[in-house]
């Protein structure tokens, strides 16, 4: 039967006495009496709580006069928690909001990866890098196209002779990646591209009583971190083959190496041939 045999040995036993079912002992160094230990044999309810009695452990929120200091507050936790999964699919069942004010790191599972699939088919996803010319305390931050490689434009309009591109290109860009359109405002002007490089774009017009007035798209792939592998074997995004660029890696993000030579695939848009 249920009894508690010695409060004074710092210790209380709830439970069978026949057989005796003390779990502690095999966690507290034998049967130690550590002061202030509760051993429960059985299931324990705790507070005012809901009839359905899921858990070994069911704590509800306050009962009778007695309330706690934040209204419906039932548990409060100082110190680390750990939760050991045993049946799935959601070891831990949360119906409300959360708060975090540290990181989460999650893996992905779930709704939560479903939410994720969405989010990678939304627009305008940025990159955000050190600025590759100006250096440290300087940014440069890119919305990416879509498309089959790591790639950058630069458009605009002009009326002259030379399109300028950003000083940041030489260091950005693969010169040989470079591709060029235009578009003549007004009239025909049998305008071409006579020779480019990363820093700027030459062109001429046969017509030499036509002004050069056209607008331009400049496109380029991006050196500063290794090429894309377009297709690659797997089931997710996450079977992606280089570890620096996959999100449920391993690799710390401060460690990640966007230009690690064992994952480099070569260049995607060779525009020089």
């Amino acid at each position: 039967m249920a009894g508690i045999p010695d409060v004074d040995v710092h210790k209380v036993y709830i439970g069978n006495e026949e057989p005796k079912d003390d779990r502690s002992i095999k966690y507290l160094d034998g049967d130690k009496p550590f002061e202030g230990t509760l051993a429960v044999a059985g299931p324990s309810y705790l507070g005012g709580h809901s009839g359905s009695g899921n858990g070994t452990l069911n704590v509800g929120t306050a009962i009778d006069v007695w309330k706690p200091k934040i209204e419906e507050r039932a548990v409060d936790v100082e110190g680390d928690v750990n939760i050991l999964g045993k049946k799935g699919p959601n070891h831990v069942n949360i119906v409300g909001n959360v708060f975090v004010t540290g990181t989460v790191d999650c893996l992905s599972t779930g709704r939560l990866e479903a939410r994720h699939k969405v989010a990678d088919g939304l627009p305008a996803k940025p990159f955000d890098i050190q600025h590759p010319t100006k250096g440290e305390g300087h940014r440069l931050r890119h919305v990416s196209l879509e498309g089959p490689e790591s790639g950058v434009y630069y458009r605009g309009r002009t009326r002259t002779n030379e399109i300028t591109l950003p000083d940041y290109w030489k260091e950005l860009v693969h010169v040989d990646s470079i591709s060029v359109q235009l578009q003549p405002i007004g009239s025909h002007q049998n305008i071409i591209v006579k020779e480019f490089d990363n820093e700027k774009i030459i062109i001429e017009s046969d017509n030499y009583l036509e002004k050069i007035d056209c607008f331009y798209h400049v496109y380029g792939e991006r050196k500063d971190v290794n090429s894309l592998l377009v297709e690659y074997e797997g089931n997710g995004r996450y079977d992606y083959p280089d570890p620096n660029f996959n999100e449920n890696s391993n690799v710390p993000l401060e460690e990640r190496n966007y230009n690690d030579p064992q994952y480099n695939y070569g260049q995607n848009t060779k525009t020089v041939l």
